[in-house]
C-alpha cells in the first residue's frame, strides 16, 4: 500500500542552510572570530543544547556571551544566527501535488526556537500551514535520531509506523526512521522524491 503519511525533515530538504553564513554573521555582530564562534556555537554544544530544548534562546545568548568575551545584542544575534536559509523550491510541486492528492505532510526536524521562528515568520508560503502535523526537536525535548522522536510524531501523525514515509538528507537519521518502523530514504533531489514515492505506489503525477 503507498504510504498514508509523509514527513518532511526541515533543513536540506525543504530549506538548504548554509551554517559558514551563519558563523560568519554571527561573528559579525559579535565582534569575535569565526573560528571562535563555530567553536562556542557547534564544539562546545551550544547548538545541540538548543535543539534539543535544553536552553532557550535567552540562555543559548547569555552562553555565547560568557564563552565569547561579548555582548552581542540578542536580536541581532538571531537573525545573524538563522538568516541562512533558502527555500528548496523544486519541492514546490511535490507539495501542491500531496496537498491535491489529500496525502498528510508534516516537518519532523532538529532545530531551535530562532530558526523556526525565522522559517515561519510568513518569508515563506509553505509554513506553517501548508503541513497537517509540525514536530520539531526543541519543543518535544527529543533529537533525531533518538526512537522518542520517532515514537512521538508517529502518535501525531495517527497511523500506523509502517505506513509513514520519511525523507531526511542524513543516513543516521533514516536508519534510525527505519529503526521504528517506518518506510524511510536518504533525500537527494525533489526529483528523486517522486521517483521514491512513485515506486511506492504514490504517484504525484510531476
Amino acid at each position: 500500500m503507498p504510504p498514508a503519511f509523509l514527513y518532511f525533515d526541515l533543513g536540506n530538504v525543504l530549506f538548504f542552510f548554509d551554517r559558514d553564513r551563519a558563523i560568519a554573521q554571527m561573528a559579525a555582530v559579535s565582534g569575535v572570530d569565526a573560528a571562535t564562534v563555530r567553536g562556542i556555537v557547534m564544539d562546545d554544544g551550544l547548538q545541540r543544547a538548543i535543539e534539543r530544548g535544553e536552553l532557550d534562546w535567552t540562555g543559548f545568548h547569555a552562553a555565547f556571551c560568557r564563552k565569547s568575551g561579548s555582548t552581542p545584542d540578542p536580536t541581532a544575534l538571531a537573525h545573524a544566527a538563522s538568516d541562512m536559509f533558502r527555500l528548496n523550491v523544486g519541492m514546490l510541486p511535490v507539495l501542491a501535488a500531496c496537498q491535491r492528492l489529500g496525502v498528510p505532510t508534516g516537518v519532523l526536524s532538529n532545530t531551535c526556537d530562532p530558526h523556526w521562528r525565522f522559517l515561519a515568520s510568513g518569508a515563506y508560503a509553505i509554513l506553517p500551514g501548508r503541513f497537517r502535523t509540525i514536530v520539531l526537536s526543541h519543543e518535544v525535548g527529543a533529537v533525531k535520531p533518538e526512537p522518542e522522536i520517532y515514537a512521538l510524531a508517529a502518535r501525531r501523525a495517527g497511523v500506523e509506523p509502517q505506513r509513514i514515509f520519511f525523507c531526511d538528507d542524513l543516513p543516521g537519521h533514516v536508519e534510525a526512521a527505519r529503526a521504528a518502523g517506518w518506510d524511510a530514504a536518504i533525500f537527494e533531489s525533489s526529483h528523486g522524491l517522486v521517483e521514491q514515492l512513485a515506486r511506492r505506489g504514490l504517484s504525484l503525477g510531476l
